[in-house]
Order: C-alpha cells, then structure tokens, then sequence
C-alpha cells in the first residue's frame, strides 16, 4: 500500500485559550503546547501547509472579562495582547521541537513578531513554516473565532480546524443538558438558526458566505489534528 496522502493542503487551525490552558483554565499548560506541536510537525511532514490563529481567553476575554468595568474597545485590544503570550508560547514550543514557525500580528509590534500581511504570510507556508496569527483582526467587536474565518479565507485554507475544550456541535450544552446530541454535520444555516455555539455569529457567517467548512473537535486529544488532515472524520463537520 502507498503512504497515505492527506485531505487537505492548507488549513488553518484555531485553538482557543481555554484549550491552551487545559485544566488549570488559567495560563498555559506547556505539555498540552508540546503535543499540539509534535501533531503539526507529523502534518508538515506529510506536506501539509499549516496557520494557526490562538485565543487568548486563558488570560483575559474582553467582552467576559471586560464587561461592566470597562470600556469595550479597551476590554477587546486587552484580549487582543493576551492572544500574543499565546501565539509566542506557541512559537517557542515550536522552534524547541525543530518546527519553524513566524508570529504575525494584526497589530504593529515589530519588537515582538512580524505585522501581518497575506502575501507574507503565504510565502512562509508555502516555504514550510506555521504562520501563527496574533491579534484576532486587530479590530475591537470581533473574536478570534471571526478572525480564524478571515485568516482562513484569506491565506485560500481548504478547512478550518475548530480546535475546543468540547468534542464536537451539539444539540445543547451537553454539560447541562444530559440528553444533548452531537452532530456528525451541520450547516452554516442550522447552526444560527439554532443559535448553537460553535463559534460566534459574526464567525459563522463569514465562513457561510466563503463556503469555508470547518472541523469541530476536541483539542484534549491533539491527535485529532491529524486525523482530521488525513481526512478522517472527527467531531462535527459545518459546512
């Protein structure tokens, strides 16, 4: 038999914060950041183009965090800096573990990594490194989940990779509801009809308009990135 070919080749990963943090729920646990990474080394290997957008909610989420006791455009550009700790955590796992890996911000920081731009952006993938975009969009009002979508969209990504601290879409929170289902898939249209929380509406609708599907699954099992890539089907697919 010949070597297994992946599915795609280009996706673009989102990993929340949350997810980062594991279950301490609050700043980094570095093993969890040293598996993803070992994961994206064997998808790089099997010549996958990979860009990853973090959350940055293990720190500080603006509207959540923010709301109430601050200004909103202030509790969001906070949020937005949180997401750089991430995305440079990230990268130093990487360089540790032989994966060359660039941070681009959508706010200038030129002492920290690279400002943003497509064409740049694009020349490191297809050079071999993960691009890890910080900053969400770099605007105030939209998440990290939109700014995944316009990233994705952007860098032409065949699938977007929804990495969570949940295993797929359900019906209802399945923390609180025991009788809540999993999706194997899901439209765009479903999925805001049905106000489910995938990712935000903002998100949802930017993806449905660029016909962009995006894999839900569960970080906790970072072995999924890898599945998914090959073409494998895990958690929810939203298309």
């Amino acid at each position: 038999m010949g070597e297994q070919k992946p599915a795609y080749k280009r996706v673009l990963s989102k990993i929340s914060g949350a997810a980062l943090a594991g279950e301490q729920h609050f700043g980094l646990d570095c093993e969890i950041s040293k598996n993803v990474c070992s994961v994206i080394k064997r998808c790089l290997d099997a010549g996958v183009q990979i860009g990853l957008v973090v959350g940055g909610g293990n720190f500080w989420r603006g509207l959540k965090d923010g709301n109430g006791k601050m200004e909103r455009t202030r509790a969001d550009y906070m949020g937005m800096m949180a997401t750089v700790m991430n995305c440079l955590a990230v990268a130093d796992v990487m360089e540790q573990n032989g994966i060359p890996a660039r941070v681009q911000t959508a706010i200038e920081m030129r002492q920290v990594a690279e400002t943003y731009t497509r064409p740049r952006a694009v020349a490191h993938l297809e050079d071999g490194k993960v691009v890890i975009f910080g900053c969400g969009t770099g605007c105030p009002y939209f998440s990290t989940d939109t700014a995944g979508v316009l990233r994705a969209v952007e860098i032409g990504a065949d699938m977007i990779l929804l990495a969570k601290n949940v295993d797929g879409v359900y019906s209802a929170d399945p923390k609180k509801d025991p009788t809540a289902v999993r999706y194997d898939a899901i439209s765009y249209e479903e999925v805001l009809a049905k106000n489910l929380a995938v990712m935000d509406s903002t998100a949802t609708s930017l993806a449905m308009d660029n016909k962009m599907p995006v894999a839900v699954f569960a970080l906790e099992d970072p072995e999924n990135i890898y599945r998914v890539v090959m073409g494998e089907h895990v958690g929810t697919i939203v298309s």
